[in-house]
């Protein structure tokens, strides 16, 4: 049934465009009731407010943390209606129903992205906000609450078209906005105390997100799908700006991410770099001269796989490079940023997106990865390993020459990013061959092998880009065929974790292949 609104109490942290509400429902007749730093701003528009201290007969304490906590408050959201026991009670202790609260909660998430210290973000904890929304959400029978300034308008419509009353439909939606939002603002509370306490795997922990976007499908048109951003402000897909082109999918969003993440590897003060994503999978990767050279190098290692495909650079992007890259059919172009004449010459492809992440996120941040199981997720820290010129240790007879170990290093970062079993082979800076999550290492080995073939024959070149190249791979090879094969290829030397109970094996046939053999002791399986 619909329900009247004659009081309302008011205590909000973002006061965004609260004034102009506030005095719309004024206008209405209703009765203002607020606290604190609400309540003066509200007076000082000449709104006619009272003090919840007046109410409570109880002054705010305590620097505040005691001010809502009291039954006239709560009594006021939470008892029912149509409930004589409940008016009786009310009625004997003088506490008037309180038919709309308007809460949004102290700004924790804003807080510890900041980076605030641990007693900052302890008193940034709301504790009367989210009882307050939880009592009058369990009641919304009765009470309609609000949450969101978004729904401020839709609130004053419900009255307008209702004759003063809100509906019971727009009540239901309200008070399931309200528990989502005390839900994610205890997660984030939660996995934050987590992390400050260094405890890895606690008993109970809760992902959360803010909806950013519904989208049109999922992977596939029969699957729905929306995009949640989780408050974590590294640059990346989720805080880019999108300068230009439609709405992003599904699709784009998971590749773009894999795209950025990828050439984030590639510090941009040492050399340009560019790749090319497909499906979550790295079809090109390569540094460069310039960033226009970087791209020729990517784009030549699979020119057909690349149709359609994201770019991702680690430098500005120019108006050269989005002219190569127009070249192409691409579905998003992500960069640090975009000179003007870059902006111009993508403006004449309306298709593809364009994003902007104003800087890179760091390769070594931490961070969480879930997968969702039936009935439950996997949770793990993000693979943020970087294997330091330390770690690398030659295990053959000969040792890498220096353009040599420069490729194996850049063919294992590569590798990080690519669907496990993962082969790379790489030459001079870039990628020339990638086997990309096959079922058997020696498979990937065999594909990475024909598909730089593939790259040789489309460049008219008449041996495969494989021969003089080094090869990466994510783990250990179990036997010598996959290393045999990638020799056979014409790769001249190999970067791997080892850890095999047959390295000794493998050892021997790169020594009798005549290939030089780095391990890392550091593996990256991607599934």
């Amino acid at each position: 049934m619909n329900r009247p609104i004659e009081r309302a109490l008011i205590s909000v942290s973002d006061k965004e465009g609260i004034v102009e509400f506030a005095k719309a429902l004024s206008d209405k007749g209703i009765e203002l009731i607020s606290t604190g730093g609400t309540s003066a701003l509200l007076k000082d528009a000449g709104l006619p407010v009272k003090d919840v201290s007046d109410i409570t007969n109880f002054p705010e304490m305590m620097d505040g943390r005691i001010k809502t906590l009291h039954p006239s408050v709560h009594g006021g959201l939470l008892a029912m209606r149509d409930n004589p026991a409940h008016k009786k009670a009310q009625d004997e202790h003088g506490i008037q129903n309180i038919d709309l609260l308007v809460v949004n909660l102290y700004p924790f998430e804003e807080t510890i992205a900041k980076g605030a210290d641990f007693e900052t973000a302890i008193e940034n904890i709301d504790i009367g906000g989210p009882a307050m929304i939880r009592a009058a959400a369990k009641n919304h029978d009765g009470v309609t609450v609000l949450v969101d300034r978004d729904d401020y308008q839709p609130l004053l419509d419900e009255l307008s078209n209702n004759d003063g009353m809100v509906s019971a439909s727009f009540r239901k939606f309200a008070a399931q906005k309200a528990y989502a939002r005390t839900a994610n603002y205890d997660a984030a509370i939660s996995n934050w105390f987590a992390g400050a306490l260094e405890i890895e795997a606690p008993k109970w922990v809760s992902i959360s997100g803010e909806l950013s976007q519904t989208m049109r499908y999922g992977e596939n048109p029969h699957q729905k799908a929306a995009f949640y951003t989780t408050g974590d402000k590294r640059p990346g897909v989720a805080t880019a700006e999108q300068v230009q082109g439609k709405e992003l999918s599904y699709n784009n969003l998971n590749d773009t991410d894999a795209a950025i993440e990828l050439v984030a590897e590639f510090d941009p003060a040492i050399s340009p770099a560019v790749a090319i994503i497909k499906h979550a999978n790295p079809c090109g990767v390569a540094l460069g001269e310039s960033i226009e050279d970087a791209y020729k190098k990517a784009l030549r290692c699979d020119p057909v796989s690349a149709f359609g495909g994201i770019v991702a650079l680690n430098q500005p992007l120019t108006e050269d490079a989005a002219q190569l890259i127009t070249e192409t059919f691409t579905e998003v172009v992500v960069a640090p940023d975009a000179t003007d004449g870059a902006k111009a010459v993508l403006s004449s492809k309306k298709n593809v997106r364009l994003l902007l992440t104003h800087s890179l996120p760091s390769p070594a941040a931490p961070g969480h990865m879930a997968k969702i199981l039936s009935g439950g997720f996997l949770l793990q820290g993000r693979d943020n390993g970087i294997v330091e010129q330390l770690d690398l240790k030659v295990v053959t007879e000969r040792q890498p020459s220096e353009q040599e170990m420069a490729d194996l290093k850049i063919a294992f970062k590569i590798c990080k990013h690519v669907k496990s079993n993962a082969i790379i082979y790489v030459k001079d800076g870039a990628s020339v061959g990638i086997g990309a999550g096959q079922m058997s290492r020696v498979d990937s080995s065999r594909i990475a092998a024909w598909k730089a073939d593939e790259a040789a024959k489309t460049a008219g070149l008449s041996q495969s880009l494989a021969i003089g190249s080094v090869v990466a791979s994510d783990a250990f090879f179990p036997f010598a065929d996959g290393l045999l094969t990638a020799a056979e290829a014409g790769a001249t030397a190999i970067i791997q974790p080892g850890g095999s109970m047959r390295d000794d094996e493998v050892i021997e046939a790169a020594n009798k292949a005549g290939l030089a053999m780095v391990m890392t002791g550091m593996r990256h399986f991607r599934h």
